[in-house]
């Protein structure tokens, strides 16, 4: 099993990417908050990975034109996708799980809703009851969290436009949020088995697929694994693997140009990694966790000892180039230290790039033929 292993840096010079609502404690209704952990040290600005994959898989909608989005379908209380990872992208590479309300009215409404009735249908019980199918997300990610504490900033602001046509009019309508300068980090992960390969067993994150979808995999041009020789026999149905790698490939290209997050209109950050460290791995475990930190000041900074530790211990389980994508112009000083270090390390296979570069470089080795052992 194979793994690709990357850490991000999200440089937010003045931002609020991620936020929480009204302030708590604040009787202004207008008075914004941005998602922090408190702490004795500080407060550091986050923002959640559920936001994160958010605007992955928006960003993947926008700008990759193969990607194929599942529908989502929302009940009073619920909502879920086709939870149909052969037929889409995202299902297959984000997970799902796909739980209907059980109530008589819930099923009656289902039934006759043409939205409900596009979805792919589920496997039923002996009394009519759908039943759930699940699956753990292969692409894993962490929460991004500044490097060091920071103050949080509050701006006060008016609705600028407004004219004065009486006394009441002459006193602004004033808002007011937070926002920080920092450096986000975050991880991630991919596990290259799992994509593109769906199990059928009686296990919740594990039962992918139900009848239904098994037919569909058994129609389809997918392997299924419970027949192959050997002692490594699974119960599951597997994409070729061209559409395996095609997947999995789109899903970097989208993540080297990423986007989002909220208060564009005011701070507009650009939250594309402007530093990410990658490489493909046997284990699922983050070898690059800690190579990345604050300095005294709180300023980020490569940890070279900490780098050359995980390349020493984590060699015979390093399977690729490490993939450093580093924008020129941020942390130039640091930068230079890495390419010091791997200039002395002719065994290291540091390659440094532009961001996107290295996401191309990465998606090229995932190509290799001799390399298909890598998603197993």
């Amino acid at each position: 099993m194979a793994f690709v292993t990357g850490l991000m840096l999200i440089d937010a010079p003045a931002s609020a990417l991620n936020n929480m609502g009204q302030i708590p404690g604040e009787a202004d209704q207008n008075a914004v908050g941005v998602k922090a952990i408190r702490t004795k040290e500080g407060s550091f600005p986050y923002v959640s990975a559920q936001a994160f994959r958010y605007w992955l898989r928006t960003t993947l909608g926008q700008t990759q034109p193969k990607w194929k989005a599942a529908p989502v379908y929302r009940e009073t209380d619920i909502a879920y996708t086709a939870a149909d990872p052969i037929e889409y992208w995202d299902d297959d590479l984000f997970g799902y799980m796909r739980s209907p309300a059980t109530s008589p009215t819930a099923k009656k409404a289902r039934q006759s809703d043409p939205k409900y009735q596009g979805l792919t249908p589920l496997e039923t019980d002996a009394k009519g009851q759908e039943k759930t199918v699940t699956r753990v997300s292969p692409f894993r990610v962490s929460t991004l969290v500044s490097l060091a504490p920071v103050s949080l900033t509050e701006d006060f602001g008016v609705m600028a436009r407004q004219e004065s046509t009486s006394e009441v009019d002459e006193f602004p309508v004033i808002h007011r949020h937070q926002f920080y300068r920092a450096t986000l980090k975050g991880l991630f992960s991919l596990d290259l088995h799992v994509g593109g390969t769906f199990w059928y067993r009686s296990k919740t994150g594990f039962r992918n697929l139900d009848r239904v979808r098994i037919e569909k995999a058994q129609q389809g041009d997918l392997e299924d694994l419970a027949k192959r020789e050997g002692d490594k026999k699974e119960m599951a149905y597997r994409l070729p693997l061209s559409q395996r790698l095609e997947r999995i490939t789109t899903l970097f290209e989208g993540l080297a140009v990423l986007d989002g997050g909220a208060k564009q209109t005011l701070h507009y950050t650009d939250v594309a990694p402007a530093l990410v460290v990658m490489a493909v791995t046997k284990g699922g475990n983050h070898i690059f966790g800690h190579i990345v930190g604050a300095n005294g000041r709180g300023l980020p900074e490569i940890k070279i000892d900490a780098l050359k530790e995980a390349l020493a211990v984590f060699k015979d389980e390093i399977l690729s180039d490490v993939y450093v994508g580093w924008v020129r112009g941020y942390l130039d000083d640091e930068r230079a230290k890495l390419e010091a270090f791997a200039a002395t390390k002719e065994d290291s296979h540091i390659v440094i790039k532009h961001p996107r570069e290295a996401f191309a470089a990465l998606i090229e080795d995932l190509k290799k033929a001799d390399h298909a052992a890598w998603l197993g």
